[in-house]
């Protein structure tokens, strides 16, 4: 079973994070600021992972330190619940279409963290979520998920439907290279060996 549990307690932020690649999309999700909440519980349910997030934080300053946290834990339990990645597919790509927003995304299970950011969020908010968050919880997981991923906004105008997008886009994206080649199981998929 391809799961992992993280606990990660700081000065701005307390976070108890669990995951279970090999899910049915199952999630409990309390950061303390709902659109994030909405984020991830759309991330869990469209990559089929299993997630529960508890997070208190800082939130009397501003929502920063949670997202960029929360992005670091989860990257943390993907990289832990991989093990030594044996059998997976390493590549997964997707082009989502939230009504008038298209988002394209690309990862690649590396070991070499990378993040090509290319989203154009109009609105500063969405609800009381800085938008700006949106790549600090991305360059968060990626960091601690050792994954190149590549975030690209083809079309869109509404900052709610790009950012949305782009959680579910992702998770499908991670879905389809974590999954498992039954016909290369007990190969790493690297001519190194090792990812």
């Amino acid at each position: 079973m391809r799961k992992a549990e993280i606990a990660r307690k700081t000065n701005e932020t307390d976070i108890k994070l669990t995951l279970e690649l090999d899910g049915t999309g199952k999630s409990e999700i309390s950061t303390g600021c709902g659109f994030l909440d909405h984020m991830l519980t759309l991330f869990a349910r469209h990559g089929r992972f299993d997630m529960s997030v508890s997070c208190k934080g800082d939130r009397y300053v501003d929502f920063h330190h949670t997202v960029e946290d929360i992005g670091i834990v989860l990257g943390d339990a993907f990289r832990k619940a991989l093990g030594d990645m044996r059998g997976i597919v390493r590549y997964g790509s997707m082009i989502l279409p939230m009504d008038e927003a298209l988002i394209m995304t690309a990862v690649d299970i590396s070991g070499r963290p990378h993040l090509s950011y290319g989203l154009e969020i109009p609105a500063q908010k969405v609800g009381e979520f800085d938008t700006e968050l949106t790549e600090e919880f991305f360059l968060g997981f990626v960091r601690h998920a050792g994954v190149t991923l590549h975030i690209k906004q083809l079309a869109g105008t509404n900052s709610h439907h790009i950012i949305e997008g782009a959680f579910k886009s992702a998770a499908r994206s991670l879905a389809a290279a974590v999954k498992i080649e039954e016909a290369y199981k007990n190969e790493i998929p690297s001519t190194k060996g090792v990812l």
